[in-house]
């Protein structure tokens, strides 16, 4: 059965979806939206997915349109390997680690690179500061799950490294391509535990194939 994936490049939702299908090895036939044509708002796409949002995912006759409801059923029809751990302990564990990271870390990482990425901005103002604390805070969560774990998973790559790693990601290319005011809102540099559970994601098999394909153009 034939995968199709709808995204938009840099969009961390699909981003999410992108990488739990590398983590369990699975090919897919990817539809590229231009978020600056409007594309998921076009009619074509609207009858797929009605609230225009990316990720859309389609096998057969059976349309998804929400990153956590796709990795929920990737892991039902692609058990191996996990995504939710192998045990119900496990299951419970990896769960509530994505749903909290779900919850907390796109607004925190939106707070701060929203402003920079969308708005131009290029001072570190007193809202900036304010975001950046916020944001250094759900670091700080991620750390302390990385603190006996190589994954936010636990012992290997899951839903919930899934869900946290575009964010993390994104925050290193604002660190890379801003560094002035990134270091004016003292993030120099990813914390070094999450800086290297970042090299272990993109070590894995396919991880390179999820990035936004336009970071490469404008290189």
């Amino acid at each position: 059965m034939t995968l199709e994936f709808w995204t938009v490049s840099g969009a961390p939702s699909p981003w999410r979806v992108a990488l739990a299908m590398a983590f369990k090895g699975l090919t897919y036939d990817m539809h590229m939206l231009s978020a600056a044509r409007k594309e998921h708002k076009a009619d074509a796409y609207l009858a797929l997915n009605p609230r225009g949002t990316v990720p859309t995912l389609k096998a057969g006759d059976h349309t998804l349109g929400h990153s956590i409801a796709i990795l929920a059923w990737l892991d039902r029809m692609h058990p191996t390997p996990p995504l939710f751990g192998q045990t119900p302990e496990d299951a419970a564990t990896i769960w509530q680690r994505t749903m909290e990271i779900f919850d907390h870390l796109p607004p925190a990482t939106s707070g701060v690179l929203s402003p920079i990425f969308f708005d131009g901005a290029t001072r570190a103002t007193d809202a900036l500061h304010t975001a950046a604390d916020t944001l250094r805070a759900e670091l700080s969560y991620l750390s302390g799950l990385l603190a006996d774990d190589p994954f936010l998973s636990g012992a290997h790559p899951g839903a919930a490294d899934a869900v946290a790693f575009p964010h993390v990601r994104l925050l290193q290319r604002a660190i890379d391509t801003n560094p002035q005011l990134m270091q004016a809102l003292r993030f120099s540099a990813l914390p070094a535990d999450i800086a290297a559970w970042v090299t272990r994601i993109e070590a894995l098999p396919g991880v390179e194939q999820t990035f936004p394909p336009h970071w490469s153009e404008a290189a």
